[in-house]
């Protein structure tokens, strides 16, 4: 005679994530374990933005490994202004862009006329907010093709790009973490967006 089998528990509900504020305070009180955690959840975040902006993976890797070290060594003097997140966000664009004009010293862009006046601008605001339309292309080659129009890019372009159309950061965000107005964010994730359609016109006909 075949044993009843009683009904499996259910699985308790996992604990609920520690506030990221009681993680900071508990770092910079020393807890190693908190800042792992903190690392833990923005890791995948940071590497993707650096990779996104130099197209190398190791290169990445070192990038956010370094950036982390430096939040740890100046995690006394975050005062919580901003979230972690966006401070740490900071400190690894920093370094990024710092690697990449040491890794290829050109003249960058000027950004003036672009970033004038352009929050008042109505009609460049419904540009920028408009998606391209889909095409039927191969994923993998695109991949590449945009990895190459990315880096002819400046600096500060390519970061709103990947700020904005990679990680899905609001305007707000990225005005903090590139410490410009949401205005000066729209005009250059703008242009940058020309830039690439330019670079990619030929492989998109």
């Amino acid at each position: 005679m075949l044993a009843t089998i009683k009904e499996a528990p259910k699985p308790s509900a996992p604990p609920p994530p520690v506030e990221e504020r009681k993680l900071v305070r508990l770092a910079q009180a020393g807890d190693l374990s908190a800042f792992d955690e903190l690392v833990q959840r923005y890791q995948e975040r940071i590497y993707a933005a650096i990779y996104h902006m130099t197209s190398n993976h190791e290169d990445a890797h070192d990038l956010a490994q370094e950036s982390f070290i430096k939040a740890f060594q100046a995690l006394k003097s975050f005062k919580g202004d901003a979230s972690f997140f966006t401070w740490v966000y900071r400190i690894a664009i920093n370094k990024t862009i710092n690697f990449l004009k040491q890794r290829k010293n050109r003249t960058h862009l000027s950004l003036n006329d672009l970033d004038f006046n352009a929050e008042h601008d109505p009609d460049l605001v419904a540009l920028v907010s408009e998606k391209t339309p889909r095409r039927e292309v191969n994923l993998a080659e695109l991949q590449e093709k945009l990895n190459e129009a990315m880096q002819k890019l400046s600096e500060d372009h390519r970061l709103v790009v990947t700020l904005h159309d990679v990680q899905g950061l609001s305007h707000e965000e990225i005005s903090k973490i590139m410490d410009c107005n949401a205005g000066t964010v729209r005009s250059r994730l703008f242009y940058a967006r020309q830039q690439l359609q330019a670079h990619l016109s030929d492989y998109l006909k």
